[in-house]
């Protein structure tokens, strides 16, 4: 008959590896640079991509979205592509960021400013 082996296990050593692994893991996240917080905000205030005018992506109508973005764009001096493509990416770069936060009619009417701006400029 094989010998059948009864282990015991203590609760103060599952407690003290438990401790371990948190010290442990505390410690390697500690050497690491923590990640800079708001980084689209900042992203959309220093990066080369455009001047926009304030709460352009808050007006109510696309029609008036999309001449705004297509202005900003054409007369950025940051902009490292054309002016059609800034736009468009600052707009795709705005509703990526904003993603589940961002109500449906908004997300709706920014949409419709890609179309507006497509038209703006003579891209359909």
């Amino acid at each position: 008959m094989a010998h059948v082996r009864k282990t015991t296990h203590s609760r103060k050593t599952g407690a003290r590896n438990t401790a371990r692994r948190k010290a442990s893991t505390t410690r390697k996240r500690s050497n690491r640079r923590a990640a800079p917080k708001r980084w689209s905000q900042r992203v959309t205030q220093e990066s080369d991509a455009l001047d926009l005018k304030r709460g352009v992506f808050k007006l109510k109508d696309p029609g008036k979205i999309a001449p705004s973005l297509k202005r900003s764009a054409e007369h950025s001096s940051r902009r490292k592509t054309g002016a059609y493509r800034s736009a468009l990416s600052m707009l795709t770069f705005y509703i990526n960021r904003a993603g589940k936060t961002l109500p449906k009619t908004q997300r709706t009417r920014l949409e419709r400013a890609k179309v507006e701006l497509k038209r703006a400029f003579g891209k359909e």
